[in-house]
């Protein structure tokens, strides 16, 4: 998860996750490194945080997260399933 210490969707999305059951998240901090800053958005498209992805998969931020969990396809992708 790319993400920034002072941004509040990114503790509400970080919080989903571990309700989730999720203990392993990699956190990289954009506001302390500017290079994975231009890695999140060559890799992404996007300028906001968080950006999540669980595997390979972009999910994208907090909102498709809380999203993906309400249409019920979260826990399917944390298993590994396809989406």
């Amino acid at each position: 998860m790319y993400a920034t210490a002072v941004c509040p969707y990114c503790v509400r999305a970080e919080g989903l996750l571990r309700r989730k059951g999720v203990t392993d998240i990699e956190k990289v901090r954009i506001d302390t490194d500017p290079e994975r800053r231009d890695e999140m958005m060559t890799r992404t498209g996007r300028r906001t945080v968080p950006q999540i992805y669980i595997g390979d998969y972009h999910v994208g931020g907090c909102d498709e997260l809380f999203a993906l969990d309400h249409a019920g396809k979260l826990d399917p992708l944390l298993r590994g399933e396809a989406v």
